[in-house]
């Protein structure tokens, strides 16, 4: 039996980063299911992992897809494309001619004060720019477009600060977890 199928010790890794994720789906095309030491090439094009660590990332993977697909995750309606499709048009029809005129967009929900705390303690574990993870271990409501939406609302009220006294108070204000 492969070592590399084996199920680890209980051990903690380092979150995978946009680049390393980008790297592993290029080996996992590159070296498909039936390659002969598939883990070992794969973590051969990733610096600082080993074979157990894709094996691994790869089973997390496969976890999440079944979930999804067995319906288990509920799937934020941002993601659909088709609910807000025209009944006349088909789902896959060219979107960037917008929504007709005299309909108002859908607005998103408002970010609680628990999720900005949520996320601010994930800004300062995972760092700037690593929505993914931010909302994947930090703020699981949020999809990683809407925890970059609001890093950069953030990001903006706070190099504002020094004309804040006119604004109005918002949730961007709080600074600490």
């Amino acid at each position: 039996m492969d070592l590399y199928y084996q199920p680890a010790p209980a051990r903690t890794t380092r979150p995978w980063s946009k680049e390393e994720d980008k790297a592993f789906e290029a080996a996992l095309v590159a070296f498909p299911e039936q390659a002969p030491d598939r883990w070992a090439r794969v973590a051969a094009v990733l610096p600082g992992r080993t074979p157990q660590d894709a094996w691994e990332h790869y089973q997390a993977l496969v976890a999440d897809v079944d979930l999804i697909e067995r319906g288990a995750i509920h799937i934020p309606t941002c993601w659909d494309d088709d609910d807000d499709a025209d009944d006349n048009q088909p789902a896959s029809s060219d979107r960037r001619a917008g929504k007709p005129r005299g309909e108002e967009r859908r607005r998103g929900i408002p970010w609680s004060e628990e999720e900005h705390k949520l996320f601010l303690d994930g800004l300062e574990k995972y760092g700037r720019g690593d929505w993914r993870n931010i909302s994947r271990f930090a703020v699981r409501t949020r999809t990683p477009t809407q925890v970059a939406s609001h890093a950069q609302k953030y990001f903006i009220r706070q190099a504002n600060a020094a004309t804040r006294d006119s604004k109005r108070k918002s949730i961007h204000d709080i600074t600490t977890p």
